[in-house]
């Protein structure tokens, strides 16, 4: 997080999911010592912790203690929020996204619909509240499939939407045509999550966050490098820039697990790409003819 902030990083993005509280609680032992208002900061709602003897099984290493149950009621969004200040020990939230509505989410898989629901007569409403209270600035969703997005476009006003896995240099036909349209026709700002698909644009081997690799993305992937590496940039460049040049985009959260990557994607975004290379990307059809690129100053 020093490393972030040095680089001019002033928009962070948490959650009580992440680590089961520990990252707020991270995210605040850093942040409390800076000006409040020289920083944006956003976290979620939809999960609330309680105290455990023993952590569930997650994805998590080493997960504070904590259990966790889904609710996107009016009362347990204003409980998540007042939890996650405690955790954060920061005098307020600017943004909060209604948290892994989506039929990718294992938890729920096809009884998303059910939870939506359920937001739809709480965390929305009341998000909108808090928004006119003062309480936050701004609301809207974090998500890897756009379908709560646009159903909630049909019944609230939200302000923003945090879209993991779907605008990337390797994957962005829908979100291009469809789901970034439907958001700018009112007005809700982008948060592009996973740019780089978790790692694979960056050369791992491993896909957004299920881990499987689409059929035919490791020659895409290939094809791509070769392409970048002839017009002197990596991908993982190409990648960055990529997803911060469409309009509807406000802001990247590439992720870092140490300083040096957070340089590393810092770095990335002084880079001068030649337009070269993103004519010749569009010419093979590896992106979409029609996808913003980066201007060229």
């Amino acid at each position: 997080m020093q490393a972030a902030w040095d680089c001019g990083v002033r928009y962070f993005d948490t959650s009580p999911w992440y680590g089961l509280g520990l990252s707020e609680r991270r995210f605040g032992h850093f942040l409390h010592t800076r000006a409040r208002d020289d920083f944006v900061l956003s976290t979620k709602v939809g999960r609330l912790l309680s105290a455990a003897p023993k952590p569930p099984a997650t994805m998590w290493h080493d997960p504070s203690p904590f259990a966790y149950r889904y609710d996107y009621t009016a009362e347990g969004v204003r409980r998540s929020v007042e939890d996650s200040l405690q955790r954060l020990g920061l005098s307020r939230i600017d943004i909060v996204y209604i948290h892994d509505l989506s039929p990718e989410n294992r938890d729920m898989g096809d009884h998303w619909t059910t939870y939506f629901d359920q937001a739809t007569k709480g965390a929305i409403p009341e998000l909108t509240r808090m928004r006119e209270e003062g309480t936050i600035k701004a609301w809207g969703l974090g998500i890897n499939t756009p379908q709560a997005a646009l159903r909630t476009l049909e019944i609230g006003d939200p302000d923003i939407v945090l879209l993991a896995t779907q605008y990337s240099i390797l994957h962005h036909d829908e979100a291009l045509e469809q789901t970034l349209p439907a958001l700018a026709r009112r007005g809700v700002s982008v948060v592009v999550g996973a740019p780089l698909n978790a790692g694979y644009a960056a050369g791992r081997d491993r896909y957004d966050y299920q881990g499987t690799i689409p059929p035919g993305m490791a020659r895409k992937r290939e094809r791509m490098s070769v392409i970048a590496q002839r017009h002197g940039v990596d991908l993982r460049t190409a990648a960055l820039q990529f997803a911060t040049a469409n309009p509807t985009v406000a802001a990247v959260i590439p992720g870092a697990r140490n300083a040096a990557q957070v340089q590393a994607n810092a770095r990335s975004m002084e880079v001068a790409i030649p337009a070269a290379f993103w004519s010749e990307l569009k010419q093979k059809k590896l992106i979409a003819q029609a996808a913003p690129i980066p201007s060229q100053i």
